[in-house]
């Protein structure tokens, strides 16, 4: 049986939390502050949570992942 490997793209943008879950970062944060309100500026800098519908789907491109 052969080893599985990681995908290293969804490595580098997911990081596993305490309790098991993954963090990722939030879209739209790369250019084009101006037109946005400070309020969502400000919500963007905090990193989200990914949704349960796709955690089976990046756990399987994560298999190693501690």
């Amino acid at each position: 049986m052969p080893k599985f490997k990681t995908h290293r793209a969804s490595a580098k943008r997911f990081k596993r939390t305490a309790s098991g879950l993954l963090k990722r970062g939030h879209a739209y944060t790369s250019h084009r502050f101006h037109g946005k309100t400070k309020k969502q500026r400000r919500q963007l800098r905090k990193s989200g949570v990914v949704h349960a519908t796709d955690m089976r789907r990046i756990r399987q491109m994560l298999t190693y992942m501690k």
